[in-house]
């Protein structure tokens, strides 16, 4: 008799080979090579240098960047999962994206480079005043990053990395996050898009040879098309519709009532998230912010858009390839099998990509595959701990310390991305009344800071109602009945994203309407018309407790030394550029100043030229105009790209 199949022995007890050996290390070696390089290169020892990279990105890494942040190994892991499972319909999430990004450089970037912010929740601290909306953002951001994103791609890398090099568990994460945070800390953004472009090479290396892979096994696309349909376990129970492939599965546009992607949640409801994801989210828009100038984010949000076409070819459709190849494992539908080939009774689809990976790739070809995997979960891990510890330091840590110096901000900044821990959960119903309130306050005067704190608490207190549910009453398995409440199993997700983003509209609107208009100052270059308002120039003289601190909103300190004058203005940017003098009278050792530049926070010149308030808000203004034959070229590009964007939706709706 067969021994029965344990949950290991779905994966082969493959070694890698010295060549593969060879390859991870030599990635890791061009890793390390391209974080040195930024680190040389790039002006750290400012909080706009360190934060933003100094704002002199051009396209092509702000653009691979962007699609390095947003595509983790949670993609290749999940893409491919659902790819077996149910079809093509996850493609919508990026094909939406595709869209959403370009809204971003058009429409939401030239409001957010006027304004000269440094995080999402200054913005809306800007626009709408007072202090209560920039934490409550602040909290909430830090939130969704330590509870979805880290904990979806941790999930996923470390599955990858268990899986195919046997590695424990723990010492494969912990090593992983001691890496990306070491460059991250000491790089800057400049470090994470840096190497963010790198392993963007890499991935798109890796994955595009696994899917030529992959193809030439199954025998083309129309065979995939024929063989899928027919994918399913031998130990399938014949009297039940559980894991048969869905009959839809190369559909994109789904029954709007009995489906798991209705069409008009996919196009309504998947939007909202979305554009706080590529809008507002703080990951995405930090990149942007860092580009030379409006132009140069343009030409990165039409690469990230055009790189977005490619998850349905590298991964969705390998996912659908692995159901074919191993239709036992990847397609099981047995709780108690499922279980025993992976752990999870409710299915083993998040198997597909690694098992292929595993089964499929010659020696060398793995190697490099391993090292897609942890450029994929390095990339979204650097991107997430840079833009946290953003919000954290400026956001939060100067409401505590408003006369922090440069010095102690980037320390600070440094070590907040050490905070995040592996958790999973979920948090898409959180985004939606976010989105409402980014979306009215960039484009309608009229929003005003009660308005918006109203709207977010009502869309946060149904969100987590929602979520408390989700948690509370799990679907039932295969062939259960389903007894959880209407709200809950009537309701799908994505129709709840319209509600809550509907809810939050009327409440924002409404409340509004009924209270005072917002006064100019939180109206003048922070929406859409007045972006382009002539800033006014104000010059405060302020006397400074100390040469090295820095005067913030205005605050008057006792004289305790030569009184020192500053120009500046009432935002936040006032600190942004200014000078560090940390070391003023005394000189460093040879060690220290070693620390101080690897940290980023080497002395710099006492006659450094100071930037004023009517200087930056004139620099801001400068960096949205753009010359009239690249205006044009990247114009026609928007076009284009829009054009294949909707070719493909039609194509596979």
């Amino acid at each position: 008799m067969e021994p029965r199949r344990t949950r290991w022995d779905a994966f082969p007890q493959k070694n890698l080979e010295a060549v593969d050996i060879a390859v991870l290390v030599l990635y890791f070696v061009f890793v390390l090579a391209v974080g040195l390089w930024s680190m040389w290169k790039t002006k750290r020892s400012t909080v706009k240098g360190y934060f933003l990279a100094g704002g002199e990105m051009v396209w092509w890494p702000v653009g691979a960047s962007l699609f390095a942040s947003n595509v983790g190994s949670g993609h290749f892991i999940g893409l491919a999962g659902s790819g077996a499972a149910s079809g093509i319909a996850a493609t919508a999430y990026e094909w939406n994206g595709m869209f959403c990004v370009l809204v971003l450089a058009w429409l939401f970037l030239p409001i957010y480079i006027a304004a000269g912010v440094t995080t999402m929740p200054e913005y809306l601290q800007r626009r709408f005043g007072g202090k209560r909306i920039q934490i409550f953002l602040a909290i909430l951001y830090l939130f969704i990053y330590i509870f979805t994103k880290i904990s979806v791609d941790m999930y996923a890398g470390a599955l990858f990395i268990q899986q195919a090099l046997h590695w424990d568990l723990y010492v494969a994460v912990i090593g992983l996050l001691i890496i990306t945070a070491v460059y991250t800390v000491a790089g800057g953004l400049a470090a994470v898009i840096y190497t963010d472009t790198l392993q963007t090479v890499i991935m798109l290396a890796g994955a595009l040879t696994l899917m030529g892979f992959s193809f030439a096994k199954v025998g083309g696309l129309e065979d995939l098309q024929d063989r899928y349909f027919k994918a399913v376990a031998s130990n399938r129970d014949g009297n039940s519709s559980c894991g048969l492939p869905r009959e839809d599965a190369f559909h994109i546009f789904r029954d709007p009532v009995t489906s798991d992607l209705p069409w008009p949640g996919v196009l309504v409801g998947m939007t909202i998230p979305s554009l706080w994801y590529w809008c507002t989210d703080q990951v995405i828009v930090q990149r942007s912010l860092a580009a030379k100038n409006l132009s140069h984010a343009k030409g990165g949000a039409l690469l990230a858009s055009y790189l977005k076409i490619l998850p349905l070819f590298m991964m969705v459709f390998p996912g659908m390839i692995s159901r074919i190849l191993f239709p036992d494992l990847v397609a099981c539908a047995d709780p108690a099998i499922c279980k025993e080939i992976c752990g999870n009774p409710s299915g083993c689809s998040d198997i597909a990509y690694p098992k292929l990976v595993i089964e499929l790739l010659p020696i060398g070809l793995r190697g490099l595959m391993m090292s897609v995997m942890i450029a994929a979960l390095m990339s979204s891990l650097t991107s997430i701990f840079n833009s946290s510890s953003t919000i954290f330091t400026m956001d939060l840590w100067r409401h505590f310390r408003p006369l922090s110096s440069e010095w102690e901000l980037m320390i600070v900044g440094s070590q907040g991305g050490q905070l995040f821990i592996y958790i999973q959960t979920i948090s898409s119903y959180l985004q939606p009344p976010v989105a409402v309130v980014f979306i009215l306050g960039c484009f309608w005067k009229r929003a005003n800071e009660k308005g918006a704190f109203c709207g977010l608490l009502l869309g946060m207190v149904m969100g987590v109602i929602r979520m408390v549910l989700d948690f509370v009453y799990l679907p039932p398995q295969c062939g259960e009945p389903d007894q959880r409440p209407a709200v809950v199993k009537d309701v799908h997700y994505l129709y709840f994203s319209m509600i809550l983003g509907v809810a939050s509209l009327i409440v924002v609107v409404a409340v509004s309407l009924l209270t005072e208009s917002p006064p100019k100052e939180r109206i003048s270059r922070l929406t859409w018309f007045t972006r382009k308002d002539v800033p006014v120039k104000k010059d405060f003289s302020i006397v400074s407790s100390s040469p090295c601190a820095l005067p913030v909103d205005g605050i008057q300190v006792p004289p305790l030394a030569p009184p020192v004058q500053f120009e500046i203005s009432d935002g936040p940017e006032n600190i942004s550029d200014k000078k560090t003098c940390a070391l003023d009278g005394k000189k460093a050792s040879k060690l220290m100043r070693l620390v101080l530049w690897v940290c980023g926070m080497e002395r710099q010149d006492a006659d450094t030229p100071q930037m004023t308030a009517g200087t930056k808000e004139e620099t801001d203004l400068a960096l949205v105009e753009e010359a009239p034959a690249v205006k044009h070229i990247l114009n026609v590009n928007l076009i284009l790209c829009l054009s294949a964007g909707v070719f493909l939706w039609a194509y596979f709706a």
